[in-house]
This record gives C-alpha cells, sequence and structure tokens, in this order.
C-alpha cells in the first residue's frame, strides 16, 4: 500500500523495512533529542547533499509511533523548516495516518546551487550516507565549490529531440517507482525535466540517463574500452592495442552493456583455500570491484569537462579505470573508502532508484572488500592531470599461465598428507610465484634443514617444483613451480 501522495515509492514496508542511507532517515519519540532543532539540522544536511525523505515518527527499528501525543508542539514540527532553515529550501511536509497513528514526512529537495544554514546560530550541516555532519569553514568553501560543477547535470538541453528518449527504459523507470502517470511527468517530478511556457524541457542529466544517443548533445558522455598487450601502453612500431570498443548510449545502457562484455574478456585464476587444499577458479577481477568501479565513475565524472570520455585500460596486471574531473567536496583519496558526495546528485538517485546504486559510498568500500576476499591487493585511487584513476592489480599475469593442471590436481589430491610447513611453502610459491629457501625460512619460521627437505620432495617425489638454477649449491637459488 502506497503511503504517501508526493512519492510512490514510500509503502508501509518502505517505512519500516528500508535501510537508512543517503536519502531516507526515520526518527523516532524514543530518540534521545528529537528536538525541532534537531529535525531541522537533519533537514539542512539533506538540502546541502542530495535530498532525501525523512520519517518523523518511525522508530529506528520500524516501529510506527504516533505524533499525537505531543499534540501541544505539533506547531513547532510543523513549522520548523521556516523558523530555523535560511534560506528557505523546498520542503514539503506531508501528514500521514497509518493505523491511526500520525506520522510526519518531510520530503527535502536537492538544491543545486545554494548553502543552506541554521537560521538561529549559522551552523551548516551535510548528509552522508546514513549520517549528518557539521561542517568546519574549509568544508563549507569545498561545498560551494563543487556546488558550482553541480550545476552542469540542471542545465536545460535546449535542442533536444523528444523521440530520442529511450521509452523502453523510461517504462522500466516508472515500474521501479510505482508510477502510473506519463514517463515525462515522472522526470519532472525527478528533477530531470521541467515544464515552462506549457512545454516539456529535458535537463542535462535526464540526457545522460534516458537519450539513445546522449553523445548527439554532450561530447564524450561515452566509455571507451582499451586491451593492451603487456604491463604498458606502448605506441608507434611497438604500437600493443589489441582490442578498442566504445560503449556509447545513455549510462544504464552502458552499465548493462559493459557489465556483459568484461564478463567474457576477463580471464579466471585459482584461489587456494588452505583448508581445503581445493582451487577455486574465480576471475582475473571480482565483478563486484570493477562494476562498482564503472558504476561510481559515471556517477562522479564531471560531465562539465568535455572531449574526454571514461577509460577502461585493461594491461596484463592491472585494469585502470578513469574518469573526467577531480574527486569532490569532501572526498579524497585517503579518506574516499568511508565519505561520500556525488557530483551528479540527479544521476546518482535515478541509478539508485533503478537500482545500479545500493549506496555510492557503500560501494567503494566493497571494491576494497572483494579484493580483499580474493586475496588481490589494495585498491589504489589517484588524482592525476584533472582526472581520478581506480586501479585494480591482479595475480594472473605470471602465475596461472605457467601451473599446469596435472599440478593442481596433485596437490589437491596430496593435500590431506601435507603439513602446515609444506602447506606454507605451497601457498608461499602460490601467490608470489616463486622464492629462495631464505625468503621461505623468514616467512614460515622453520628451520633451513626441514625447507630444504620439504622442497627436495615437491621436486623428486611429487614433480611438481623444480629448482631455477644449473648450480647445485646455489643459496641464491629460486624455486617455482615446475613449467608445463
Amino acid at each position: 500500500m502506497i503511503i504517501s501522495q508526493f512519492n510512490t515509492q514510500i509503502t508501509l514496508d518502505f517505512l519500516q523495512r528500508k535501510r537508512e542511507n543517503q536519502y531516507f532517515e526515520r526518527k523516532g519519540l524514543g530518540d534521545k533529542d528529537i528536538s525541532p532543532t534537531k529535525i531541522a539540522n537533519e533537514l539542512i544536511g539533506m538540502l546541502n547533499a542530495d535530498g532525501g525523505i525523512l520519517a518523523f515518527g518511525v522508530s529506528n527499528d520500524g516501529i510506527i509511533q504516533d505524533l499525537n501525543i505531543l499534540e501541544e508542539r505539533l506547531s513547532d514540527y510543523r513549522n520548523l523548516y521556516v523558523d530555523f532553515i535560511e534560506p528557505h529550501g523546498n520542503i514539503k511536509l506531508e501528514e500521514v495516518m497509518i493505523e491511526d497513528k500520525l506520522v510526519f514526512l518531510y520530503h527535502v529537495d536537492q538544491d543545486i546551487e545554494r548553502i543552506f544554514k541554521r537560521k538561529d546560530n549559522e551552523q551548516i550541516y551535510l548528509r552522508v550516507d546514513d549520517k549528518n555532519r557539521l561542517l568546519d569553514r574549509d568544508a563549507v568553501r569545498r561545498l560551494e565549490y563543487d556546488k558550482q560543477i553541480r550545476r552542469f547535470e540542471d542545465e536545460i538541453e535546449s535542442e533536444f529531440d523528444f523521440e530520442d528518449l529511450d521509452k523502453k527504459l523510461l517504462n522500466r523507470y516508472k515500474e521501479k517507482l510505482n508510477y502510473a502517470g506519463d514517463a515525462l511527468d515522472l522526470l519532472v517530478k525527478r528533477h530531470l525535466a521541467l515544464i515552462k511556457d506549457g512545454q516539456y524541457q529535458i535537463k542535462k542529466a535526464g540526457v545522460l540517463l534516458f537519450a539513445k544517443d546522449p553523445e548527439k548533445y554532450i561530447t564524450s558522455a561515452s566509455l571507451r574500452y582499451i586491451r593492451y598487450e603487456g604491463v604498458e601502453a606502448k605506441t608507434g612500431t611497438e604500437h600493443n592495442v589489441v582490442k578498442d570498443e566504445r560503449f556509447e548510449n545513455n549510462i544504464p545502457w552502458i552499465i548493462d552493456h559493459v557489465k556483459r562484455f568484461l564478463k567474457t574478456s576477463l580471464k579466471d585464476y585459482f584461489f587456494l583455500d588452505l583448508e581445503t587444499g581445493r582451487f577455486i577458479k574465480v576471475p582475473e577481477y571480482p565483478e563486484e570491484a570493477w562494476l562498482e568501479g564503472i558504476v561510481n565513475a559515471l556517477c562522479h565524472r564531471s560531465y562539465n569537462v568535455q572531449g574526454n570520455s571514461i577509460y577502461i585500460k585493461h594491461f596484463d596486471n592491472r585494469l585502470e579505470i578513469s574518469n573526467s574531473g577531480p574527486l569532490p567536496a569532501q572526498v579524497n583519496v585517503e579518506n574516499i573508502r568511508t565519505e561520500r558526495f556525488s557530483r551528479n546528485p540527479r544521476i546518482a538517485r535515478a541509478l539508485e532508484d533503478m537500482g545500479f546504486v545500493r549506496q555510492l559510498n557503500e560501494g567503494v568500500s566493497r571494491i576494497y572488500q572483494s579484493m580483499e576476499k580474493s586475496m588481490l591487493s589494495t585498491p589504489e585511487y589517484v588524482e592525476k592531470n584533472g582526472n581520478v584513476y581506480l586501479i585494480l592489480r591482479n595475480k594472473i599475469s605470471a602465475h596461472t599461465k605457467t601451473i599446469s593442471d596435472s599440478i593442481l590436481k596433485t596437490i589437491q589430491e596430496n593435500w590431506a598428507s601435507y603439513n602446515e610447513t609444506q602447506r606454507k611453502i605451497l601457498q608461499h610459491l602460490f601467490y608470489y610465484h616463486q622464492a629462495t629457501v631464505n625468503e621461505l625460512i623468514e616467512t614460515i619460521g622453520i628451520h633451513e634443514k626441514n625447507v630444504r627437505i620439504y622442497l627436495n620432495q615437491f621436486i623428486e617425489e611429487e614433480n611438481i617444483l623444480e629448482k631455477l638454477s644449473e648450480k647445485k649449491r646455489d643459496k641464491n637459488a629460486k624455486y617455482a613451480f615446475k613449467k608445463p
């Protein structure tokens, strides 16, 4: 059952079960500080960020309460955004009755240009994920700068031909939002279009999200994939590009098609489960990592910097995802795992509505977590030459290609008979490809004699390792898995 007249997403289940995030906050009567000024602070944070909904009268665990018990103070809550917020933001208060209980829904529209503050003490707040933050002077300056950049997605595309809209995608969008009206009216409600003099006008954010060919209107609104042979880009006679694909369409289309394309383009390697000794096949890079990286790039690129597509550069040992523009206001390479500020909030909100984005700062954290689970290097974010780069490194280039299936089978079959030291030797060689005796001693912490006994056993009895030296007594000799 839909509860709200203003937002068809809001059902009873939504109010009770929806996880609090960038766009949704519950405030119950049992909270320690639930004064009108506290609600005002939360609304200021939403106004300065990406807008959202604050449900007052719903506890953190989803219990519907009754604001009628505040009867003598209800007028204070009805007028708080007039009494305490400056300038006046676009906030609609909707009073709804749920099972004879009164709940206030504050609908907050994100404002592209203005900074909002408390009228009485001039404090400025910003909502980041599900938290409200009081900003210091430097943070306010950064917010002001990013508000200027945000204006691009709110600009009108005056030459737009509405026949260029992807009607199937618009219908999907309507279904996701439980919206029964006209698709263009929905775009207006979601601030992706407007009506002027009786005519619809679409904003650049709407073009990027729903046009069949955004490049017709916005230069380089595309994504380009380049596969290099080797670990660096070469030119001239050493030119080493082996595949070059360009993806041109709206952002949801790009996400869907790049996802399918990369699934077939990336290789697999084997992860050694130390407990079972089984080799589990996993992709060259976990899908969660590269897909979140691509979605974030599409959300956060500076589309006002035209002539520079989003790039995915695929080398033997790494994947580089880059987009134009510096990191947004509150974010830097040190805090990117926990901070959040959307450069294109209209786009980010629509992508979340359609299920492409759960939470943008969660997405960055998910990149780190999925790489860690796959025993891969920590993701790297770099700001360089006005661009942001996400670098994901693999372990496949010098590894899986050189280990034969017969060796993997032998290790799996004999795993139960190996002791802890033998397993650690194999694990070290599996992840680092080769090692000296001294390196194994230092890593495992066991006597040299025992290390040599186990290495010789793997070479002579099981035929899975080899010594990479011609000399009989070479203390610097490296050991590695036998080449197929």
